[in-house]
């Protein structure tokens, strides 16, 4: 098996509905879940300076990193997602 980064983007202020579906999700995918987080504030450091970043909907929020056999199936997964604005996979290469 491969790992893949899911990168969960958007933010709302989540709702009942919400969070059962993420609740959901999260149940589904348990075996294959390597590990997991999210993002409540962050910032980006660039030669122009460094700005705080506010939670909105093209904000990433989140990551996922998962076991699958390739980029087809990881998008599988990431498809059951109730992400709120996109979700981004990415293969994982080791070393």
């Amino acid at each position: 098996m491969k790992k893949f980064v899911l990168l969960h983007y958007g933010f709302e202020k989540p709702t009942p509905e919400i969070m059962a579906a993420w609740n959901k999700w999260l149940e589904s995918t348990k075996d294959r879940t390597i590990d997991m987080g999210h993002f409540p504030r962050g910032r980006e450091i660039s030669k122009a300076g460094t700005k705080d970043l506010p939670l909105e909907l093209d904000s990433i929020t989140g990551f996922s990193i998962i076991s699958a056999d390739s980029l087809d199936d990881a998008e599988k997964i990431a498809q059951s997602n109730p992400y709120i604005s996109s979700i981004r996979v990415y293969e994982v290469m080791s070393g």
